[in-house]
């Protein structure tokens, strides 16, 4: 279980096929050491991977086939920024909003605008998704937990403060990029027990 609320940035130092699988390889300097050790939990890039092997600074991660077709973390390339999150202990603070790492769908900037200080995103998400995002809830982008300013058809609007800017990897981002989505735990659960018969 995570917050949403990026500890560090790290960097994708390699990239490995293994038997259709992939494995990734980041480097985390500003990843506390402790909080990676074997069979840890890492969010990275809003995605929840098991730490697999490390070195120093550095820690690798298998990510699944299912995984791979679900987010974008097939498309890492080496040298990408990743968002990192190490994963909730007991007496963490709940800085941002429960976050399970599990992503819902890949979905794609439509634009970003200057206002003031800020930046104001719009995103857009598969229909069937659309339904869970609402207006001062929750969403996570990127392993980034985001309140929704607007939520209009396919569209839901952010504004990410500069901070936010310049601690995470959402400054990168130009319209058409894509992005790892997970919807509102609690939006989930209640989605489903309204319509369990």
């Amino acid at each position: 279980m995570f917050t949403g609320i990026i500890v560090a940035t790290g960097q994708v130092a390699a990239t490995a096929e293994r038997g259709g699988d992939l494995e990734l390889t980041i480097d985390a300097p500003g990843l506390e050491r402790a909080r990676m050790a074997l069979g840890d939990s890492v969010c990275v890039q809003g995605v929840c991977l098991t730490v697999t092997g490390r070195e120093d600074a550095r820690f690798c991660a298998d990510v699944s086939r299912e995984t791979l077709a679900k987010t974008t973390l097939g498309a890492l390339s080496r040298g990408a920024r990743v968002n990192l999150e190490p994963s909730l202990r007991a007496g963490d603070p709940l800085g941002g909003h429960l976050v399970s790492g599990h992503v819902d769908a890949v979905g794609r900037l439509a634009s970003i605008t200057a206002e003031a200080r800020s930046h104001r995103l719009s995103f857009e998400l598969p229909e069937a998704l659309m339904r869970f995002v609402a207006p001062k809830g929750s969403i996570c982008i990127d392993g980034v937990s985001l309140t929704v300013n607007e939520v209009e058809g396919g569209r839901f609007g952010v504004n990410i403060i500069p901070h936010t800017f310049a601690v995470t990897t959402l400054a990168e981002l130009v319209p058409g990029s894509k992005v790892n989505v997970e919807i509102d735990l609690i939006a989930r659960y209640v989605e489903r027990l309204m319509t369990k018969a």
